[in-house]
């Protein structure tokens, strides 16, 4: 999930909010200052109810910042990296790196979210209990308090991804001794609890409130398709196990050399390459960048003479670099460049192979095969 704003770091971890953050926001500050707010204690001036709102927006987020970094600091602690926390519009998510090492590190990693949510909801409803007034204050704690026990209870559910599916994960892990049977399981649970969601949200379409029923669909289609997304993953890191970048990778690649011209590029190799995307290189066979066909193409036919490839080329992000002897398990982590460029493999430097679409793709169907009933 990628941040569209960076917070911060905490514990050495960045920490960011997707756009879509300001979309649930505004819907439920919407809800909060124009329904729930005015309906427990009506009679004030409509600024009070859209302040108090904001505020209790904004502590609700908090909240889920702190679920997120419970899951994240406890990881840590257990010598697992974490790469990141975004919050965004289904709540929040903390990145990890890899997987847990045993299934009392994924228990505990997985519990501390939703204990952290519930210690909030317990928190928030005796601050209310125990609070004078006002009673708009007390009513906005009482629903942050409400909003906290929903969200632990409900990130208990027993499928993946949620916590209680990755607690179901660390449990019949630990019974059966079967990483992959935990996470087939975990998956459908998963699966299920979304497909469940949908009907449940059809009914309630039909018969209650459209609206919420909506909603239940939508998060059920996005809880059954992330299951899913998940098994496939570890599926195919495990299938992936003793597979290098070497095994692979095309090569040898066609390559740009940077001081041609556009014009001799495409004449002496892009016209009749299968390629789409092509690794620029200097003298030394260095990667300096990369060109596609329809960047060459878009480049009006009288400047190609006088348009050197490295003039096209857009600079290589230092993670799309992989070493030949590295596990291809990382290449499942690698954004795709145009041309379908997942990755470009060099060894001391030098390019030796590039890595495709179609590449990952036939080695992840590989690694499904190398997986046992």
């Amino acid at each position: 999930m990628k941040q569209s704003l960076r917070l911060g770091r905490v514990a050495g971890v960045p920490v960011g909010v997707h756009w879509s953050v300001l979309v649930i926001g505004l819907l439920i500050g919407a809800s909060l200052g124009g329904v729930v707010l005015p309906a427990a204690v009506p009679g004030l001036p409509t600024a009070w109810y859209v302040l108090t709102a904001a505020a209790t927006v904004v502590l609700f987020l908090g909240s889920l910042l702190a679920h997120e970094l419970a899951h994240a600091l406890v990881a840590q602690r257990r010598g697992l990296p974490v790469k990141s926390i975004t919050l965004w519009l289904f709540g929040g998510m903390a990145e990890l790196e890899g997987e847990a090492k045993t299934p009392r590190n994924e228990l505990e990693t997985a519990a501390a979210g939703p204990l952290t949510s519930l210690a909030v909801a317990v928190g928030s409803f005796l601050v209310a209990v125990l609070l004078p007034g006002p009673d708009l204050l007390v009513a906005a704690l009482t629903w942050l308090a409400l909003m906290n026990l929903v969200l632990a209870v409900f990130n208990m559910l027993p499928g993946a991804p949620l916590d209680g599916g990755r607690v179901l994960h660390a449990v019949l892990w630990w019974r059966t001794g079967s990483r992959a049977r935990a996470d087939r399981a975990a998956s459908t649970a998963g699966q299920a609890l979304g497909i469940s969601l949908i009907v449940l949200g059809i009914i309630e379409v039909f018969v209650l409130d459209w609206s919420n029923g909506l909603w239940m669909m939508i998060i059920g289609w996005f809880l059954a398709g992330a299951a899913r997304g998940e098994l496939v993953a570890s599926t195919a890191r495990q299938g992936l196990g003793g597979v290098l970048v070497r095994d692979v990778m095309t090569t040898p690649p066609e390559v740009a050399p940077a001081w041609l011209t556009v014009e001799d590029f495409v004449a002496a190799t892009a016209l009749h390459s299968r390629q789409t995307a092509f690794v620029v290189i200097d003298f030394e066979g260095r990667p300096t960048g990369y060109v596609s066909l329809d960047w060459m193409a878009a480049l009006p036919a009288s400047a190609r003479a006088t348009t050197r490839v490295r003039d096209l080329a857009r600079p290589v992000p230092p993670n799309s670099v992989v070493r030949p002897d590295e596990a291809a398990s990382v290449l499942l982590t690698k954004p795709t460049l145009p041309g379908q460029v997942v990755a470009i493999v060099a060894d001391e430097g030098r390019v030796v192979g590039v890595v495709t679409g179609a590449d990952v793709s036939r080695a992840l169907r590989q690694a499904m095969l190398r997986q046992p009933a």
